[in-house]
């Protein structure tokens, strides 16, 4: 398969209605195998460096990657293992949590718009504004008629940022409940994990259903031809990554980057 057919697979179509009980969160069809996505992965971690390289040096455009999950999804692993060959000079992460008292006294865009990566850099958003689709909307944070509206909000947001030259790219690590119940039993289990618990989770757990109804609706109304968004199968880790970097990858190089060309004649430069 090729990388457009590939691609294909997991884009959510701008104007199509996404129905997540047709992306199976155990696919792992578009790869050989787990040792074939380590190597591919190790070639892409390294290639990623390199674009990155020359976005910082062209300083023409930014890149911007929404990370999207339930509870337990993988976001943090995904920056962990798909960004590790980044230079932190060029990339930014940032985690958005509740609101301060500062940031709620802004529209709910204002704390987002400070965050969008400078031109040559990379930047990673765990959490994003579509929060203030997701669990504002979960739990009737604000009125009905103001939490629709943000669709087209968001829209023309990201409309806005794409027209000053930042690509966009955003993913929904897409995992089964069953999975997500396992990760946190291992969270339990895992001295090393516990740290990671909170029994909020599983009260957020309990709203499954309405948190999956939500995305739904997020994905078909904010997939498009500038800010797309893609369904990543997460419930295999070494999968998501390896399908995660081919798409980073993939469209890095699909925006023919090239180092800036010298200002001066350097031929007659003669350093003593």
């Amino acid at each position: 398969m090729g990388m457009k057919d590939l691609f294909k697979t997991i884009l959510v179509k701008p104007g199509a209605k996404c129905r997540l009980s047709e992306y199976d969160p155990e696919d792992i069809s578009l790869c050989s195998g787990k040792e074939a996505a380590r190597d591919e992965m190790a070639k892409d971690i390294k290639r990623l460096a390199e674009l990155q390289e020359v976005l910082y040096a062209e300083d023409k455009r930014s890149v911007l990657i929404i990370l999207q999950a339930m509870d337990g999804g993988g976001k943090d692993g995904t920056i962990k293992h798909v960004m590790s060959g980044l230079n932190p000079q060029g990339c930014e992460v940032t985690s958005f949590k509740v609101p301060s008292a500062e940031e709620s006294d802004h529209d709910f865009l204002w704390r987002i718009h400070k965050a969008v990566p400078r031109r040559g850099n990379i930047g990673i958003f765990n959490r994003s504004h579509y929060e203030d689709v997701l669990v504002v909307r979960v739990h009737n944070l604000v009125p009905t008629e103001v939490w629709k509206e943000r669709y087209d909000q968001i829209n023309r947001f990201e409309k806005l940022l794409s027209e000053m030259s930042v690509v966009i790219l955003k993913f929904f690590l897409h995992i089964s409940k069953e999975e997500q119940k396992k990760r946190l039993q291992e969270r339990l289990k895992d001295e090393t994990k516990n740290w990671k618990f909170s029994e909020l989770d599983l009260k957020e757990r309990e709203l499954w259903d309405d948190y999956q109804q939500a995305y739904e609706e997020a994905l078909s109304k904010c997939s498009t031809q500038w800010a797309p968004w893609y369904v990543i199968p997460a419930n295999h880790k070494w999968y998501r990554n390896w399908l995660l970097a081919r798409t980073v990858v993939d469209t890095l190089e699909s925006l023919k980057l090239s180092f800036p060309v010298a200002r001066t004649d350097l031929s007659k430069i003669h350093i003593k």
